[in-house]
């Protein structure tokens, strides 16, 4: 990560592009950390370099994590709808020299990914509720 002013860097990339709240920035950059430790502490990684497919799961459970059963109405209010979302912050950052990136790093690593009801809503909600359950009785 740069050294730059991640506030000032932030208000720039929302005046050229206001797609996403400014939260969102500050939550990807704090999700990555998240991320960095993870994977630090379970010994996975070297070299402080994440993927865009650990990073998505970095960034869920953070989200989960610290926001809890609200996690889907901040994104909302951030408009930050899918995971693709979450690519166009990072390669943002990365436009900006906040973050850096290899070679193999493209925005298609963030297509796809989970479905944000999914992911961020059904934790929350009563095992009778949940969507895995389509059993008749």
């Amino acid at each position: 990560m740069s050294d730059k002013n991640f506030p000032e860097v932030v208000k720039e990339i929302h005046l050229q592009d206001d797609r996403y709240g400014k939260g969102a920035y500050f939550f990807i950059r704090e999700a990555l950390d998240h991320t960095l430790k993870t994977l630090d502490q379970q010994k996975k990684k070297s070299k402080g370099h994440v993927s865009g497919v650990e990073l998505l799961e970095g960034i869920r459970d953070y989200a989960l994590d610290r926001f809890g059963p609200m996690t889907l109405t901040l994104m909302d209010h951030w408009n930050v709808k899918k995971c693709r979302d979450f690519g166009d912050i990072v390669f943002k950052l990365v436009e900006h020299g906040i973050l850096g990136r290899t070679e193999n790093d493209s925005l298609d690593d963030f297509e796809g990914g989970y479905d944000f009801q999914d992911a961020f809503e059904s934790p929350f909600l009563p095992e009778t509720k949940k969507p895995s359950d389509n059993s008749l009785n």
